[in-house]
C-alpha cells in the first residue's frame, strides 16, 4: 500500500508523460504490480491462470472425511485415497488437509480470583534416581495462588496420599494460611469416584480439608486448562529449576528448590503489574489467608503388620526389626517420611530411621541381642544345654566321647555332678586336658580333678547346689532365744550370794 501522493505521480508520469511501467517502477523503487494496482487500468491487470491440482477431484471426499474425524491424520487420508486413483505426494496432501481440516481451537476468559480464594495442586514427573539398588520415581507437588502466584515446591519419591497430604501441609505451614478453595484434578488421593457433578472423595482428603477449612473443587475431567496456573507453574519449575541441577539426597533437593523459589521464582515480575513482584503480592494476600488450626494435620501412613517366624517386618522393600516377644503379634506400623515406628496397641516398641533403598535389613542390635538371651534360657532348660552353657568345652568332650562309643546321656548326668561339686571353671581346665590327652572318658576327668587337688593339698569350697533337693531351697530357721541356754547352765538348788 503506497501514500496517495505516490498514487498521483504514478498516473502523472504514465499518462501525461507517458512513461512505461517498467521505468516508473524503476525510478520510483516500486514493483511493477505496485504501479499497475495503482494506475488501476483493467488492462494492466493481470489475470489469474487456473491451475488444476492434483488433489481437486478428492476435496469433496477429505472434506466430508474431516468433518467426520476431524483428528484423522494426513498420513492415514494419504492411504485411504492412494488406491482410490490419487498420485499425488504426501507434502500436497498435507497443505490441502491444513486448509480443509475444521478448526479445534475454542477460546478461554482470563481467570480472576480474590487474594487468598484459591490455591491450584499437582504432582509432576521428574525421571528417577538411583538409591542403593532402588530405583525410586522423582515426583515434584506444586500447590500455587491462584493471585499472587506464590508457589510450595517439594519433592518426593513416590506419589502416596500421605505425601500429597503432606505437601498440603508443608505448604500452608510455609504460606502462614490455606486459601479457601483448592482446585485439584481427579487423582485417586483426592476422588474415588464420579459421575457428572457427584463426587466420592477420599476420606482421608475430606479430613485434611476439615483441619484446614478449605473447600475441595476438582476440575472437570479432560478439563486441565481449569488449572493452567499450576500448570504453567511446573513447566517453570523444569526449565528454571529442575534442568541440568545436581543433588545429592533428597533433602539436599528441597534446600535448593526452597531457595530458588525465594530467590528466582517470587522475585518474577507479578502478572497482573509488571512493577510489582510476586513476593511482594503475596505479603499483601497473606492477610487474606484462613488463619492455621492449632496442631498441623497427621500424614502419616498407618498399617497393621505382623512378624511371625522372624524379627523383621516388611514395608517399602525394607525390613524393619522388632523385639522377640512382638513376634506372632498384630502390630501398628507407623510411617513419616523419615522414621518408621512400631507399637504394640499404644506402647512403642521399634523405631527405626526410613531407608528407600530395596531388601535393606534396617536392624537395633538390642532385639537381635534379645532374641539370643531367649535362645540361650532355652538351652539351659536341658541338661546338656545347661552344660553347654556353663562349660563349652562340654560339647567337643561329648563328642570325643561319643565317636569313641561312649554314651553321651550318661556322661552329661556325671559331668553335671561333678559340676556342682567342682565348679564351672575348675571342671573345663580338666575336660580341655582330657581332650589334650586323648582321653575323653570320665574315668580320666576325675583322675585329673583328684590329682589337681592333691597337688593343691585342698579341697575347693563345694558350691550349694539344691537343684535336687528343691524342697530345701524355701527352708527357714529361727532364731533361738538364748536365754534358755542360761537357764541350763545355772544349779537350781544352789542358794544366792549375800549382798556385799
Amino acid at each position: 500500500m503506497i501514500a496517495e501522493d505516490q498514487v498521483a505521480q504514478i498516473r502523472h508520469l504514465f499518462h501525461a508523460e507517458h512513461w512505461k511501467i517498467g521505468t516508473i517502477a524503476a525510478q520510483l523503487h516500486l514493483h511493477p504490480d505496485t504501479v499497475r494496482a495503482a494506475l488501476d487500468t483493467d488492462r494492466f491487470r493481470s489475470q489469474p491462470r487456473l491451475r488444476v491440482r492434483l488433489t481437486d477431484p478428492y476435496l469433496d471426499f477429505l472434506r466430508q472425511t474431516l468433518q467426520q474425524y476431524p483428528r484423522l491424520r494426513a498420513t492415514r487420508l494419504f492411504q485411504m485415497i492412494r488406491p482410490r486413483g490419487y498420485a499425488g505426494s504426501i507434502i500436497q496432501l498435507r497443505r490441502v488437509v491444513a486448509e480443509l481440516r475444521p478448526p479445534q481451537g475454542e477460546a478461554f476468559l482470563r481467570l480472576r480470583t480474590f487474594p487468598g480464594e484459591e490455591c491450584q495442586a499437582d504432582w509432576a514427573h521428574f525421571g528417577e534416581v538411583t538409591i542403593g539398588r532402588a530405583r525410586r520415581r522423582l515426583s515434584g507437588f506444586v500447590l500455587t495462588l491462584s493471585y499472587s502466584r506464590a508457589l510450595w515446591l517439594e519433592f518426593f519419591l513416590d506419589q502416596t496420599l500421605e505425601n500429597f497430604l503432606l505437601g498440603h501441609v508443608h505448604a500452608f505451614a510455609d504460606w502462614g494460611g490455606a486459601s479457601r478453595t483448592v482446585l485439584t484434578d481427579n487423582l485417586r488421593s483426592v476422588v474415588l469416584e464420579r459421575r457428572g457433578e457427584a463426587i466420592h472423595f477420599h476420606p482421608r482428603f475430606l479430613e485434611l480439608s476439615a483441619h484446614y477449612h478449605f473447600a475441595t473443587r476438582p476440575c472437570r475431567p479432560a478439563r486441565g486448562n481449569e488449572k493452567g496456573r499450576v500448570e504453567r507453574a511446573i513447566q517453570y519449575v523444569r526449565h528454571s529449576f529442575f534442568a541440568a541441577r545436581p543433588f545429592t539426597t533428597l533433602t539436599d533437593f528441597n534446600r535448593q528448590a526452597l531457595d530458588w523459589r525465594n530467590q528466582v521464582a517470587h522475585q518474577r515480575p507479578w502478572p497482573g503489574d509488571d512493577s510489582r513482584t510476586v513476593a511482594q503480592v503475596f505479603e499483601e494476600e497473606k492477610a487474606r489467608l484462613l488463619p492455621l488450626p492449632a496442631h498441623p494435620f497427621s500424614c502419616d501412613l498407618i498399617r497393621t503388620v505382623r512378624a511371625d517366624k522372624t524379627l523383621w517386618v516388611r514395608f517399602d522393600l525394607n525390613d524393619y526389626s522388632v523385639p522377640p516377644q512382638a513376634l506372632g503379634r498384630a502390630l501398628t506400623l507407623v510411617a513419616s517420611p523419615t522414621r518408621v515406628r512400631l507399637l504394640d496397641g499404644s506402647t512403642e516398641i521399634a523405631s527405626h530411621p526410613r531407608s528407600y533403598d530395596r531388601h535393606e535389613l534396617v536392624e537395633n542390635p538390642a532385639h537381635r541381642q534379645a532374641l539370643l538371651e531367649q535362645k540361650r534360657k532355652a538351652l539351659g532348660s536341658t541338661p546338656s544345654g545347661r552344660l553347654s552353657a556353663l562349660v563349652p568345652e562340654s560339647a567337643a568332650f561329648l563328642q570325643a566321647a561319643f565317636e569313641r562309643g561312649e554314651s553321651t546321656a550318661r556322661l552329661t548326668a556325671q559331668l553335671l555332678r561333678l559340676l556342682d561339686d567342682y565348679g564351672a571353671a575348675e571342671l573345663a581346665v580338666t575336660l580341655r586336658e582330657a581332650l589334650d590327652r586323648h582321653t575323653p572318658r570320665l574315668s580320666s576327668v576325675a583322675f585329673i580333678l583328684a590329682r589337681r587337688h592333691r597337688q593343691r593339698r585342698q579341697r575347693a569350697p563345694l558350691p550349694v547346689n539344691l537343684s535336687r533337693r528343691p524342697d530345701l531351697e524355701n527352708l527357714t530357721v529361727a532364731n533361738p532365744s538364748l536365754e534358755a541356754y542360761d537357764e541350763l547352765t545355772q544349779n537350781p538348788t544352789a542358794e544366792p550370794e549375800p549382798e556385799s
